[in-house]
């Protein structure tokens, strides 16, 4: 039985960010989910959109932003909108100074609750950042 107020997104193929639905064909997710006045996010990661990752954490972290970005901008939302952000770290006393020196860039305002964890990995060794999230539905 299918819920009529749970809306799930579908990128348009092609899509300048992600390059395709193709990772969310193969694990069978979507990249958000609108349920209950509230739009949640799947954890975005540092991946190109012809997925090759960066080696760097600050490229990885700003194509997360980048992407957490065009999913909102899909939704008809922007950062003023998060009401939280998680972010999930491989390597967090190396990475936490510059993934809120580039945080700072994309939220400058209206500041979600945040929480911030430490991981061994992530789904691809050569991960080091994730971000999930959730904003308020227009």
């Amino acid at each position: 039985m299918s819920n009529n107020n749970i809306q799930r997104l579908r990128l348009p193929e092609n899509d300048p960010t992600f390059g395709s639905n193709k990772v969310f064909d193969l694990f069978q997710y979507s990249p958000a989910v609108k349920a209950g006045g509230l739009v949640f996010i799947a954890g975005q990661v540092g991946i190109r959109p012809d997925g090759t990752v960066p080696e760097s954490a600050e490229e990885q972290i700003d194509l997360a932003f980048k992407r957490l970005g065009a999913i909102l901008a899909h939704e008809g939302l922007g950062f003023e909108d998060l009401v939280e952000l998680v972010s999930y770290h491989v390597r967090i006393d190396e990475q936490l100074t510059q993934f809120r020196e580039i945080k700072e860039r994309y939220i400058t305002r209206d500041f979600p609750a945040w929480t911030i964890l430490g991981m061994a990995s992530l789904a691809r060794p050569n991960l080091l950042i994730e971000i999930k999230a959730v904003a308020a539905a227009k």
